[in-house]
């Protein structure tokens, strides 16, 4: 069975165009990454476990999501916490935001840490983070002997104040 599909990404409340990513699905139970609101701008992604995962404190796993996807050269996919997790539970992406790259074909998984107090369950099908698609552009490095001034200049961290 061929699980391969195409997944639409549109914002139909901003018009956003529409940008389409080729997905595969790693089992048939799987669900796909979706908005939980038209306005959304991070789609859920869903623990692809057939058990509870036990996710003690301070404790960090790496949580599959039973999908795998190409993002279009020039796009990007960030992992992001999902606030009520974060909030709620002190359970958050540990390298926040995780990049996928345009030429990453393996399996999505999600660094998950409890940095909460108490130990935290992770059922199947739940939502743990957030995949937001970001257009990302490519650099060519122009190798110059000064850098024009500005009102910050070389001021580093803090330098522009507190309030």
């Amino acid at each position: 069975m061929d699980l391969t599909v195409s997944y639409k990404v549109f914002c139909k409340s901003t018009g956003t165009r529409v940008v389409e990513i080729r997905l595969k699905k790693l089992e048939d139970s799987i669900s796909l990454p979706s908005y939980a609101t038209a306005g959304s701008a991070g789609m859920d992604l869903r623990a692809a476990i057939s058990e509870k995962i036990l996710l003690k404190k301070r404790e960090r796993k790496l949580v599959p999501t039973g999908i795998s996807m190409a993002i279009p050269c020039g796009y990007n996919g960030e992992v992001r916490p999902r606030s009520g997790l974060a909030y709620e539970n002190g359970i958050t992406v540990l390298n926040s935001p995780g990049t996928i790259d345009s030429d990453y074909r393996g399996e999505l998984k999600v660094l998950l840490i409890n940095l909460g107090e108490d130990d935290f369950w992770i059922e199947p099908q739940m939502r743990i983070a957030q995949l937001v698609i970001q257009k990302c552009e490519i650099v060519s490095w122009n190798i110059v002997e000064h850098l024009e001034d500005t009102g910050r200049s070389n001021g580093g961290y803090g330098s522009t104040g507190v309030k």
